[in-house]
């Protein structure tokens, strides 16, 4: 008898393996292809498990949303935040709820254990290629054509004048501009798969029985589950650069984050369609 744990693990396998080719090529193209089948496949499943779960019976045992530690990094470690900020915007498209700890070390995640297990996945993956390219951009001294604008203080005539000025951007500035732009487009870019698939899956020519009813009710049921769970107060409003906002910098990471812009791939489109048994990509 297969296990009910055989299709979700079947996943994450066919998932790491996407996520393990985009963070081995140096085309940006190949990585984009990866990447879009990685969260296609993931959106795919989560909508199969979760009319899965509207099929069973009220006596039978069936999987109800969990909340989950993920650990982000270790107190006093810099770019904490960003690095929130990604996973954040990852768990966003994949139907998962986030608390933050106010040290940023770690995030409550509140959804299905898969739901989670791919967060968990994707965040491994692009934290290494958002650190990466932020690495690249800082060593290349891209970072020095950048700016940031300050208020400073003159004594003019007896009075204090402020006005604002533009001086170059300090290494660690840019890099948490740049992570902070890199992790915003990853989000926007994995959010718009999501709509897609779901899009695709609700279609009247496509849609199985009762799916848009089974993702209406897996929202309910979780938006009920945090609400009851959660003991956040207040909300986290992402992370802030205290040194300044560099356009530049900003610019390079958003760039990078189109680097492993999402799309379609005709080589990968069956991750389109159901899952299947074996291991696939």
């Amino acid at each position: 008898m297969t296990s009910p744990n055989a299709v979700p693990d079947r996943m994450l396998t066919r998932i790491g393996g996407l996520l393990r080719k985009a963070e081995a090529t140096d085309n940006e193209h190949e990585a984009e292809a990866f990447l879009a089948a990685a969260q296609r496949l993931a959106t795919r499943s989560s909508i199969d498990l979760a009319v899965a779960r509207a099929h069973v019976a009220g006596r039978e045992r069936r999987p109800t949303p969990v909340q989950r530690v993920v650990p982000i990094g270790e107190p006093g470690k810099k770019g904490l935040r960003t690095y929130v900020q990604l996973f954040v915007a990852i768990a966003q498209a994949n139907d998962v709820r986030c608390d933050v700890a106010r040290t940023s070390t770690q995030v409550y995640a509140y959804g299905f254990d898969t739901d989670i297990d791919t967060c968990e996945a994707l965040y491994a993956s692009l934290l290494v290629q958002m650190v990466r390219a932020s690495d690249h951009y800082i060593k290349s001294g891209q970072y020095r054509t950048a700016t940031v604008e300050k208020i400073v203080s003159e004594k003019r005539w007896g009075r204090t004048v402020r006005r604002r000025v533009q001086a170059p951007a300090a290494p660690v500035t840019a890099r948490l501009n740049f992570q902070m732009a890199f992790a915003a487009r990853i989000g926007r870019r994995l959010a718009e798969v999501k709509s897609e698939v779901e899009a695709e899956a609700v279609a009247p020519e496509t849609a199985a029985a009762g799916t848009a009813l089974a993702l209406r009710d897996k929202e309910l049921e979780l938006t009920d589950f945090y609400s009851r769970t959660s003991e956040a107060r207040g909300t986290w409003r992402g992370p802030q650069v205290s040194a300044g906002h560099s356009a530049g910098a900003r610019r390079a990471g958003d760039r990078a984050g189109q680097a492993a812009r999402l799309g379609t791939s005709p080589e990968l489109g069956g991750a389109r369609g159901q899952l299947t048994s074996g291991a696939g990509e």
